[in-house]
């Protein structure tokens, strides 16, 4: 079954707190570095997975996209999203992408943002991407690290007695599947892959990677967020670049 935990009461309660506070790992780390990939946009049609409050979608008009289609499985973040994030050349659908027929060849550029670990079936949904990418469009994608993700047991540091961090645990890394947290609530279900299976999965498709970036803060992005410091000891984000080609 796929989760929808952004329309739990109490989960998106805590989520939304986090974003309307401009000092937060996303507008600090992943989105900086997730929107350097990004190619040329304007004139071109997009796909964003996941596309929560439509920041993004509103980020590719400005920057002269003809056309954005945002996705989510959230009622909660698409009513926000048309509120907030609305616009003449941005459609926004409540659909999970495991269910979404998306037409072959009609998307120059899909993007998503922290999304695809929450997806069981990886090889399926980037199946799916690929036939929707014109010869040449571009995949951008950002997912939790496989470090990140990779423990059974989501207690990833080990403390001193005084709290301190000393060692970021990794264990089980080679064991995919699927593994729980707790995250504003209990059982909050995240789809653990290795880097290998990542890559290859890609490949496999005919999308030919172009650049993999595993984000570190700025100085002034650790001034305002002291707890970017431990990037430089483990990765939280994986951000990827990948271009649909044709195998000659």
């Amino acid at each position: 079954m796929k989760q929808n935990i952004y329309d739990h009461p109490d989960f998106f309660n805590g989520y939304k707190e986090l974003r309307q506070s401009k000092c937060n790992y996303n507008n600090l780390l992943e989105q900086p570095a997730l929107k350097v990939l990004l190619p040329e946009l304007n004139g071109k049609k997009i796909l964003d997975i996941g596309c929560g409050m439509g920041d993004f979608a509103s980020y590719c008009i400005q920057q002269g996209a003809a056309h954005v289609t945002g996705i989510d499985i959230s009622s909660n973040m698409i009513s926000i999203a048309r509120n907030n994030n609305a616009h003449n050349f941005i459609q926004y659908i409540q659909e999970a992408l495991e269910d979404i027929d998306l037409a072959p060849l009609s998307f120059d550029i899909v993007n998503s943002s922290l999304a695809f670990h929450y997806m069981e079936d990886f090889d399926a949904i980037t199946s799916k991407i690929a036939n929707a990418l014109h010869e040449n469009g571009f995949l951008i994608f950002s997912m939790e690290h496989p470090i990140a993700t990779a423990r059974r047991e989501m207690d990833k540091w080990i403390n001193d007695e005084n709290g301190n961090h000393l060692h970021y645990t990794i264990d089980n890394y080679q064991e995919e599947g699927q593994r729980s947290e707790r995250w504003y609530i209990d059982g909050v279900i995240k789809y653990h892959r290795t880097l290998s299976t990542i890559i290859n999965t890609l490949i496999s498709h005919q999308l030919q990677i172009e650049k993999i970036i595993e984000p570190l803060p700025t100085e002034e992005a650790i001034e305002q967020l002291p707890s970017l410091q431990k990037e430089y000891r483990r990765p939280s984000f994986l951000i990827i670049k990948a271009k649909k080609v044709t195998l000659k």
